[in-house]
């Protein structure tokens, strides 16, 4: 995750917000390199049964990266019962 001050975020607003709308980045915001808030892409879609974070986890793709990760688990390692 990129982090930038929040000098440079309120000096690049406009182009940040453009950014993390078409590219699903997420950009971290903070004071002395102290992460303070995190600007991400709002969700595609909003369920009001569920919490905010709950809508952003599954909504948001901010965890669309992991579709690149490898899969270290098959669906019978999902399955096996550990008694």
């Amino acid at each position: 995750m990129k982090t930038i001050s929040t000098t440079q975020a309120r000096k690049d607003i406009g182009r940040l917000i453009t950014s993390v709308r078409e590219t699903g980045a997420v950009v971290v915001i903070g004071r002395r390199d102290a992460p303070e808030a995190v600007l991400m892409k709002y969700p595609s879609a909003y369920s009001a049964e569920v919490t905010d974070i709950t809508n952003v986890n599954a909504y948001s793709e901010s965890f669309s990266f992991l579709a690149q990760e490898p899969e270290l688990y098959t669906a019978k390692d999902l399955k096996k019962r550990y008694v």
